[in-house]
């Protein structure tokens, strides 16, 4: 497993081609090897990949516009393969989708752009927050599910992997490693933050700062399809490149790099 950087964290410095240049040349001096693409300013990506490989880095995985998913395939799959990039993820589920009424819908709606990503040799990656764990009896459901137990249903591995994110599968109040078992073979990409808490209640921490067992869930992940351990940190206190810095000497400490 190589441990990376979901840009997402440093969001802030990614939004023109000089920050990002910039950015990339600090994750790469704190250890960093692989990088996942997220809320970057409209930088070309041949230009993205020549700054990432100049500074080392691969580029392995995305959040990608809903619409262009859904609309624009055929250039997005394009535009990965400029990137050199397999995993074509999806940050969260529109808020339309999540009522009972209408999660069935997702299925239906993305069933054709991930069977043409699967066709491209590519995978569309579902991330997870914690609203994916509340029961909801689906439309034309026979029983009450969990919304991530639908889509484990409704789209087969090799058209959805899971980008499980180890936080927001502590905030619904569920069991990591029970879902690392679950998901086994389904995240090639685990997104890693911790939890910690404060005065005001629960925040997210750089790895292994927190409250969660990491020792734990990092050797369940061992014994899985996971190839990336992508550290990301949504809110950070102080600066985001310190917080990568501490999961990245955390984790290499642990024999993670």
């Amino acid at each position: 497993m190589k441990t990376g950087a979901q840009l997402y964290t440093i969001r802030m410095y990614t939004q023109n081609e000089k920050d990002f240049a910039r950015s990339m040349k600090k994750i790469a001096e704190i250890g960093y090897r692989t990088v996942q693409i997220s809320a970057v300013g409209p930088i070309r990506p041949e230009r993205i990949r020549e700054i990432c490989e100049g500074e080392g880095l691969e580029i392995v995985l995305t959040h990608s516009d809903v619409n262009r998913i859904l609309y624009d395939t055929d250039k997005l799959i394009a535009e990965h393969d400029i990137m050199g990039c397999k995993y074509i993820g999806l940050g969260a589920m529109p808020d339309k989708y999540r009522t009972p009424e209408w999660a069935r819908q997702f299925a239906e709606d993305f069933r054709e752009p991930a069977k043409k990503i699967a066709e491209a040799g590519k995978l569309l990656m579902y991330h997870n927050h914690n609203f994916e764990f509340r029961k909801v009896s689906a439309e034309g459901a026979a029983q009450e599910k969990r919304l991530i137990e639908y889509l484990m249903e409704w789209f087969p591995p090799q058209e959805m992997g899971f980008t499980l994110d180890t936080y927001w599968v502590q905030a619904a109040g569920a069991d990591v490693c029970q879902w690392i078992d679950l998901l086994k073979d389904r995240i090639p990409c685990v997104h890693l933050k911790d939890m910690a808490m404060s005065e005001g209640g629960s925040v997210m921490a750089p790895v292994m700062e927190g409250n969660m067992n990491f020792e734990g869930i990092l050797k369940k992940l061992e014994g899985t399809s996971c190839q990336y351990l992508l550290v990301e940190q949504d809110v950070c206190q102080g600066s985001p490149f310190d917080c990568l810095k501490q999961s990245y000497d955390n984790l290499a400490a642990a024999g993670y790099r």
